[in-house]
């Protein structure tokens, strides 16, 4: 590991020199190579992560958008400048990288997080040491060697693996000195405050409750179907997943529909074509899911649609769990309070937009909300009065497109700027000021001397 941040180091030297420009070339041929290589990128992610391969080329497509962001670094680093501040005198400022920086990752998108760091940290200017998830860390070292032929030179990037120890590693050395991470609010918490005590600058994304509100007036059979998609999706391992839904007023009748909806998903091991979940990620987690759902249905909610009894044909001892629906759920009962990560929706009732609203606010979470409606009034209303980061309109999973940043809040978030966009380039850079004098009368007109010169 200290051999990786040297390595970065030394790099750092002549890559913080070289200009913008070779920068934005090595983007332009590293997107193509991506591109190239979506199949094989997605056909790894399958394998190591599990996520269905349609699923896995979307964690592609999300990081490559960033990578295509990336190709324009130079004019995402403008600078201001000032002329005639004071008599003689002008101020200009711009944008310097900080020097050996660092990403750890989750295994949830193990290609799409990756690209959120790299690209960015390194068109800043620079170096950058990433630790993958040991649970599946091939999709990374695809990337790196991919980066490496688009012509990144040796020691821009190198990667580290490990657990615990790796983490500790990152969060101490003395020559790193920013951390990007996505994962979990317990790492999250512990990387902050390890990384900030250490005078490191930490953008730490952590864990999310994500509600959707359901209206009345909204589409039906659209709105179920969106809903259906970004709560069970990637077996619910997404920070962004769609995991509580709050039905309003009449909407409350859907919840038939809803299961019917839900319960004709196919599960299967994510190569199988036409599979719409995979397995979870381990055992461990398939047990905490299912404790999860167990307490809820101890605490009085309605189990409506159960998926822990599910086997797969062919994969028996795999991490299994079918779409999972809890309904009538309460702010108190200890499925709702924590991230199940999994494929189980929760399930409130409001009787009136107010009513969500509050719900929502009073969870400790900020990462995204949804509405679904057909009146721009009620939206409009949703979108000034919810405190979460990213809110959708009739959009499940706001996830931002790259030229804006994500900008989850509250619990869901650590730290002062944001992954990727201006935030992204704000984290990975900071901004050097420079006031010059130059006094108009230091101008000199003398004639050129001719004559011999002599000492005075």
């Amino acid at each position: 590991m200290e051999a990786a941040v040297n390595s970065s180091k030394e790099a750092y030297k002549s890559w913080s020199k070289t200009s913008l420009i070779s920068k934005q070339q090595i983007m332009f041929k590293f997107q193509n190579i991506i591109k190239t290589n979506m199949k094989k990128l997605a056909e790894s992610i399958t394998l190591e992560q599990g996520k269905t391969l349609i699923d896995a080329e979307g964690d592609v497509l999300r990081g490559l958008q960033v990578v295509e962001h990336c190709c324009g670094m130079p004019s995402l680093q403008l600078g201001e400048a000032l002329s005639g501040v004071a008599k003689d005198m002008d101020i200009h400022s711009y944008r310097v990288p900080l020097g050996v920086t660092a990403s750890i990752t989750p295994f949830n998108f193990p290609a799409m997080i990756p690209l959120w760091t790299i690209p960015v940290a390194i068109t800043c200017g620079n170096t950058h040491v990433i630790k993958p998830s040991e649970r599946d860390p091939g999709t990374c070292m695809m990337l790196v060697e991919m980066l490496s032929e688009a012509g990144c030179p040796p020691g821009v990037v190198n990667v580290i693996h490990g657990a615990h120890e790796a983490v500790d590693f990152i969060c101490d050395h003395p020559d790193i000195k920013a951390i990007s991470f996505v994962g979990s609010d317990q790492a999250g918490k512990y990387i902050y405050e390890r990384g900030s005590a250490n005078g490191k600058r930490v953008q730490s994304n952590m864990g999310a409750k994500n509600h959707g509100v359901i209206m009345p007036d909204a589409n039906k059979g659209n709105t179920l179907n969106q809903l259906v998609g970004a709560a069970f999706g990637a077996a619910g391992q997404r920070c962004m997943a769609l995991s509580t839904a709050v039905f309003v007023g009449e909407a409350q009748e859907w919840m038939s529909d809803l299961t019917k909806r839900a319960s004709e998903l196919k599960v299967n091991a994510g190569h199988v074509p036409g599979t719409d979940l995979g397995p979870v990620i381990s055992p461990q987690s398939k047990n905490r899911i299912l404790d999860l759902i167990q307490s809820g249905v101890d605490e009085g909610a309605k189990l409506i649609l159960d998926g822990r009894n599910l086997v797969v044909k062919g994969y028996e001892k795999g991490n299994f769990i079918g779409p999972t629906i809890l309904a009538d759920v309460k702010p108190g009962m200890r499925c709702y309070k924590e991230e199940i990560f999994g494929p189980v929706l929760v399930c409130l009732s409001a009787d009136t937009l107010d009513e969500a609203i509050s719900i929502i606010n009073n969870n400790p979470y900020g990462n995204g909300t949804a509405i679904f409606t057909n009146n721009g009034a009620t939206a409009r209303k949703f979108t000034q009065e919810i405190d979460c980061g990213q809110v959708g309109v009739n959009v499940p999973i706001p996830v931002p497109l790259p030229m804006f940043s994500f900008t989850g809040s509250r619990g869901s978030f650590r730290g002062d700027s944001h992954f990727y966009g201006k935030q992204g380039v704000h984290f990975y850079t900071q901004v050097k000021t420079v006031t010059q004098l130059w006094r108009e009368t230091d101008v000199t007109h003398s004639k050129a001397a001719v004559a011999m010169p002599v000492m005075q």
